[in-house]
């Protein structure tokens, strides 16, 4: 059993994706990342989404936190996790930077295909409060080639 199934296995004693404890502290935001990420896979099978990779980074750079397949279009999904609304909600998160080092991990990901395909960027915000069950937000084609969103 490879790390990232072993943590799901681990992870999925907690019910129905429940955030355990928020009281961790700052050091751990790489734990809710990883947490909110798992949860948004979960959450994404549920919306008909089959995942292709996860923490997919390209040799010549770019990152992307998920590949999906919806139907007939490929979905590269950016997932942010969040405990409140303190720094503002995943369209504020995924600044100009972000979306630059999506686009090129996508490029990357296109490149690698036979023929050309259909695809959009979305934006998952997965919201923790403290003993409820996570609140997901899915964008759909949350910005396109021209750095705006799209709503």
């Amino acid at each position: 059993m490879g790390p990232v199934r072993s943590i799901a296995a681990r992870l999925r004693r907690f019910h129905k994706w429940n955030c355990p404890s928020l009281s961790r502290g700052k050091r751990d935001t790489a734990w809710l990342g990883m947490y909110g990420e798992l949860a948004a896979a979960s959450f994404l099978r549920a919306e008909g989404c089959v995942i292709l990779r996860r923490n997919w980074r390209p040799v010549r750079g770019g990152e992307l936190d998920m590949v999906c397949r919806e139907g007939e279009c490929l979905v590269f999904v950016e997932v942010k996790t969040r405990t409140g609304n303190g720094y503002g909600g995943a369209r504020r998160a995924v600044n100009a930077r972000k979306r630059a080092l999506i686009r090129r991990g996508a490029a990357e990901w296109l490149r690698l295909l036979p023929e050309p395909v259909n695809f959009r960027y979305d934006v998952v915000e997965v919201l923790y409060r403290e003993g409820k069950p996570p609140e997901f937000r899915h964008i759909r084609g949350a910005f396109g080639a021209k750095d705006l969103y799209v709503s």
